[in-house]
């Protein structure tokens, strides 16, 4: 039988914590209203990830991603829709989350991470806890190292693209991840920034069909970065950010009050 309104009481009906209350206690939402989570990129693992945390409640949310969404973001980013084509991601995550939560305080941050800025962030940003959801290996390499440096938890998305199998996702830790190729080039680079490789980050065991070869992307105007094209679907980058954010939301509610 499905539930009705008619199923909650009256002082909680208007309530959207209810649900969330009733599994993690009233102790479990104050430390998630206290938390300060950084997410960084904004795409298909991201956008899961910073709505997952937003509708947990976490207090505050800082959105960072240079990029604008296009037509090929349709078929897998939940913040992509026909109306927003041509958008910056972080603005478009900001208005989503407050179509939410009229509570959350929000941080854009509309701007390409460049590795040597990932310490002046941290120490400006002063993170409870970092979703690296970033697609470029030089510039996680420098947040999860700079998070590393200061003591801040961060939790990774590795290669989501090139796979359909579910039952093939995993939580894991970085030293420990095999037969994926993001994971082994940042493990490359984290060894060259003296960093430690136990990383917990959401990753497949499904090995990953292969991408077209890099090329530029943007616009004429604004080339971007040249990148490899990764096949995807609709659902798996998705998976990758809601694990991700559970993770992390575990992270915070397991923290000494």
């Amino acid at each position: 039988m499905s539930e009705t309104h008619d199923d909650i009481p009256e002082d909680m009906s208007d309530d959207m914590h209810e649900r969330t209350r009733l599994l993690i206690g009233e102790e479990g939402l104050a430390r998630l209203a206290r938390a300060h989570v950084l997410v960084a990129g904004l795409g298909g693992v991201g956008g899961a990830c910073a709505e997952a945390l937003c509708r947990a409640g976490v207090g505050r949310l800082s959105l960072l991603d240079h990029d604008h969404f296009s037509a090929s973001n349709l078929n897998r980013q939940l913040l992509a829709t026909r109306e927003v084509l041509g958008r910056g991601k972080a603005e478009v995550a900001a208005e989503r989350l407050r179509s939410v939560r009229e509570d959350v305080v929000l941080e854009v941050r509309a701007q390409f991470l460049q590795p040597d800025e990932a310490d002046g962030l941290m120490a400006e940003g002063r993170f409870d806890a970092v979703a690296d959801c970033i697609d470029s290996i030089a510039c996680k390499a420098a947040l999860i190292a700079a998070c590393q440096r200061q003591g801040v938890p961060v939790f990774s998305s590795l290669g989501a693209g090139g796979r359909t199998d579910v039952s093939q996702v995993r939580v894991g830790r970085l030293d420990k991840v095999e037969g994926c190729g993001l994971g082994r080039e940042l493990r490359k680079r984290l060894r060259r920034l003296e960093q430690s490789l136990r990383v917990p980050v959401i990753h497949s065991t499904e090995p990953a069909r292969g991408a077209l070869p890099h090329q530029a992307s943007g616009t004429p105007d604004n080339p971007g970065r040249p990148r490899a094209i990764n096949g995807t679907i609709s659902y798996m980058p998705n998976l990758f950010g809601m694990m991700l954010a559970g993770e992390l939301l575990t992270r915070l509610l397991s923290e000494p009050a």
